[in-house]
């Protein structure tokens, strides 16, 4: 069900203007957040780089609404991907700049990932659903 690359991870998709947000962002937190940064230019670097109006539907972007599954608890959580200013937890969105939030980023329905936690144990994080924002295209 999981493709992967010779990495071992799923491919990585990203629109345009998000990919240059991102690195601009991870860039910046790179000195007060190195494990989170150095993770996303990584999968920024692997990501397939689409325009806004071409991203597939079933891939989590920014402002995604996604249902992913930790198998490691069996715990399925619902999430919103918003960049750090506009994160609540409590209201379901988490920030990009959080182990999972860089690990969802770009990956499609079905597909899973290897990925660490604030501890750095590696959990599998498996996608169930992405609902799109509605981007005004």
């Amino acid at each position: 069900m999981t493709k992967s690359t010779r990495t071992g991870r799923p491919p990585v998709h990203l629109i345009s203007t998000e990919a240059d947000n991102l690195t601009n962002l991870a860039l910046g937190v790179a000195e007060t957040m190195p494990q989170v940064s150095e993770l996303l230019l990584r999968e920024i670097a692997r990501a397939t780089i689409h325009g806004p109006a071409h991203i597939p539907s079933d891939i989590v972007t920014m402002h995604s609404t996604v249902q992913f599954r930790d198998e490691a608890s069996g715990a399925e959580r619902t999430v919103r991907l918003v960049y750090p200013a506009e994160a609540d937890i409590s209201a379901g969105r988490i920030s990009i700049l959080t182990p999972v939030g860089a690990g969802l980023l770009g990956l499609r329905e079905g597909h899973s990932i290897k990925w660490p936690d604030r501890e750095g144990r590696e959990r599998r994080l498996t996608i169930l659903k992405v609902i799109q924002p509605d981007r005004g295209l």
